[in-house]
């Protein structure tokens, strides 16, 4: 049971900005394209399997817990607690209405809500807030169930994200990633001990090109790559979006040489161009042709709540399995309660909500990026080079270190030393790169700095370009 109550109350800073956002409704994916979708066969995936995948056996219990929902049956199958024995009987939260900002929902959790959101519950998730993400992936992506894929719930996306390469990628498989590529997603690529080929990104995203020359020089008599990672809106460090054209040929090329594209996508939301949103590989591989070579990963850390840990991984039903499976023998599910949580507050909105809930927190960072780029012209004009994102929080900037246009910098020592000694910390583009190199990149956030401590930050960077420069 949830019981629904609002008031309005003061506005304050990030309320105050997010104002009433306009909703709109998704198309939805007529009946004669649905019935023409065609999913790869299950069969298709079982090369893509590491060795680690294989070998893993389902849980004996977990495995079985689907079958306590028939008619009839008695389970004595699980040593589940009590839930009499739960000393917490309701929650309550208050959220921000998504269509007005200075009015506040109160959100109780009770009865059955609470009793699901306190006991374990299917490893892919609980059946409310699955029900409502099939609903999202359906309006936004015009995918529908019964196409060969499915949902399973993660431990925020990267927990999805780490899990799906652990299942594809046995130590020495070669393994596509862009460059620059997000530097949180190394550390699970060198675990594996896979070899990881690094693919071009320019303004328009990856560069389908660079994929190109990479597989079709390709040795005869090496294994071609399994897979294809790549953050298509707002890239984590460059802020690039891919073009619809770089995503249409990125998906031909994974047909032709066959590899799977993961596609990790938590600033979906985050975008806000002026042109309208390009669709998702998960949905362009529907309308397209055969689908099933799309595994996609989404988050609402960006746009709900960070320490909530949820996320959400759909793609083709055997490597869900293969996830759920990881899961089931290690953290066995994801939190009842951040799941139940999640769900809540996704209901109490719906999905009108939800879209003017991320159009608001779309423009917001639109606002903080045209902060940034503001100080950037003021304080980097002629020492600084970028192009301006459309989507996410993050600046990708290259320091001019020198008047000789030839001559490559290197952001490393002057960002790792000098700048954090002058009170200014940033990464240097070097941690992005997927095996190692020198390069004058620079990633910057900009997501949280109040106005004034960016012209601060970038007033000091300044000061310390114009240093080096002198030599």
């Amino acid at each position: 049971m949830t019981i629904i109550t609002t008031k309005t109350v003061p506005s304050h800073s990030a309320g105050s900005f997010i104002l009433k956002a306009r909703s709109s409704k998704a198309n939805l994916l007529d009946e004669a394209k649905a019935a023409s979708v065609q999913a790869l066969p299950e069969g298709f995936y079982k090369p893509f399997f590491s060795d680690v995948a294989r070998n893993r056996k389902p849980s004996p219990i977990r495995s079985l817990m689907p079958l306590e929902t028939h008619p009839g049956v008695i389970s004595l199958l699980q040593g589940k607690p009590n839930d009499d024995t739960f000393p917490i009987t309701s929650l309550q939260f208050t959220a921000r209405s998504p269509n007005n900002p200075d009015e506040e929902t109160t959100l109780v959790i009770t009865g059955n809500a609470i009793r699901e959101g306190l006991q374990y519950c299917p490893t892919d998730g609980i059946p409310s807030l699955l029900k409502w993400v099939y609903g999202l992936q359906e309006r936004e992506h015009r995918r529908r169930q019964g196409e060969g894929w499915r949902i399973s719930v993660g431990t925020g996306s990267q927990d999805a994200i780490s899990k799906v390469l652990t299942a594809l990628i046995s130590p020495g498989d070669s393994v596509l990633v862009e460059k620059p590529v997000y530097a949180g997603i190394l550390p699970v690529f060198q675990s594996l001990r896979c070899e990881m080929i690094e693919v071009e990104t320019d303004a328009e995203g990856i560069s389908s090109a660079s994929l190109r020359r990479i597989l079709e020089s390709w040795p005869h008599n090496k294994p071609k790559p399994k897979a294809l990672y790549t953050v298509p809106y707002g890239c984590n460090p460059t802020g690039m979006t891919a073009s619809l054209a770089r995503r249409l040929e990125v998906l031909q090329l994974s047909r032709s040489h066959a590899f799977l594209i993961l596609e990790d996508d938590p600033y979906y939301y985050l975008y806000y161009g002026d042109s309208p949103r390009i669709p998702s590989y998960f949905r362009l591989e529907a309308e397209t042709g055969t689908i099933g070579r799309v595994i996609r990963f989404d988050s609402l850390s960006k746009i709900v709540s960070a320490g909530i840990r949820v996320g959400f991984a759909c793609g083709p039903t055997p490597i869900m399995d293969a996830i759920d499976m990881d899961t089931g023998s290690s953290s066995l599910q994801s939190s009842s309660l951040t799941q139940v949580i999640a769900s809540t507050l996704l209901h109490s909105w719906g999905y009108e909500g939800f879209t003017a809930h991320t159009k608001a927190v779309s423009d917001f960072y639109r606002y903080k990026r045209d902060i940034f780029e503001t100080a950037m012209r003021e304080h980097l004009e002629g020492l600084a080079e970028w192009d301006t994102p459309e989507s996410g929080m993050f600046f990708w900037f290259k320091l001019l270190l020198s008047d000789d246009p030839d001559e490559e910098g290197d952001s490393a020592s002057l960002i790792q030393t000098k700048a954090l000694a002058g009170g200014v910390l940033a990464l240097p583009g070097t941690v992005f790169f997927p095996n190692g190199g020198k390069t004058a990149y620079v990633r910057a956030a900009f997501s949280l700095l109040p106005e004034e401590e960016v012209h601060e930050a970038l007033r000091r960077l300044r000061a310390m370009i114009l240093e080096e420069r002198m030599g």
